[in-house]
């Protein structure tokens, strides 16, 4: 068998999973989405994904019961029916090993948690063979939308890595489980970023990229062991957004827009760089919305 039909196979069982999560989901069910029998299906998950079908099932049934608990009022006999638990001790037992406390607690407190966040593995296959693709012309003279955003004075919980300056180093030397964790904050300004700190934020010993979400200056939930919690001033931002792409050309379009930036001049517009005013930040790459990064700037006077 192929090594691409093996993954198209698993990425169909994900997918029929995902739209089936809330129902009971059998074996059989997942051996004829794959189009291999139920031994083999099996099988093939687990090597894949490095989980059995079914625990799989299971932790994506608990992360999703673990959003609705942070953001609604959902009873949590209700959210262990919604997601086809026997009981509400099944759920609460489940709940616990998963997360390390009961859910009545996680929706009281709703602290940072580790979710479980999959990735689509035929996607992430055709990635790692695409191979490294060069800017054609048409990439070069493609559009790059620019504006300025205001952050406020804000805090920001992290986790710094070791030597890092990009993200495969930095998954390299914290795992890359920390976005899970970054996605559970219920205070979040805006969505988890991966950063550049300035020279002045960078600890000695750690390392330059790190990866964190903005919260309120008021925030007082639980800081996870190995974060950090640390306050940044307002700042201006000039933000880079490419257009939208195929998912498995991301690397290509994060070299695109780093290609425009060394071009830009931020004077035209009044700017000028600022690389120590705050740190320069990614959105997690997302084709059908562009590649998003950002560079600290400050007015002309």
């Amino acid at each position: 068998m192929e090594e691409v039909q093996i993954f198209q196979a698993v990425q169909r069982m994900q997918d029929y999973i995902e739209i089936n999560l809330t129902r009971k989901i059998t074996l059989k069910e997942l051996a004829n989405a794959a189009g291999y029998s139920p031994w083999h299906a099996a099988r093939l998950f687990k090597e894949v994904v490095g989980k059995a079908p079914f625990d799989y099932i299971r932790v994506l049934r608990l992360t999703e019961a673990a959003l609705l608990l942070r953001d609604g009022e959902m009873k949590i006999v209700d959210v262990a029916m919604d997601f086809v638990f026997d009981s509400h001790e099944g759920f609460t037992r489940a709940f616990s090993r998963e997360f390390g406390m009961a859910p009545s607690k996680y929706g009281r407190q709703t602290p940072p948690i580790r979710l479980f966040i999959p990735k689509k593995v035929f996607d992430t296959y055709q990635s790692m063979h695409k191979g490294e693709k060069k800017m054609s012309e048409k990439q070069n003279s493609r559009t790059v939308f620019v504006q300025v955003i205001e952050r406020p004075a804000r805090k920001l919980l992290l986790k710094r890595g070791v030597k890092a300056t990009e993200y495969f180093a930095y998954c390299e030397e914290v795992g890359c489980e920390i976005w899970s964790v970054l996605t559970s904050v219920k205070e979040a300004l805006y969505e988890p970023i991966g950063m550049w700190l300035p020279k002045h934020l960078i600890l000695e010993g750690t390392s330059q990229y790190v990866q964190g979400v903005e919260v309120p200056l008021d925030y007082a939930n639980v800081v996870p062991e190995g974060y950090e919690l640390i306050e940044l001033p307002p700042c201006t931002m000039m933000v880079f957004q490419g257009e939208p792409y195929d998912d498995t050309d991301f690397m290509a379009e994060i070299d695109a827009i780093w290609e425009h930036v060394k071009r830009f001049d931020p004077t035209v517009y009044g700017y000028q760089w600022a690389p120590e005013a705050a740190p320069r930040f990614q959105l997690v790459p997302m084709g059908y919305r562009g590649y998003i990064e950002a560079y600290p700037v400050k007015a002309i006077n």
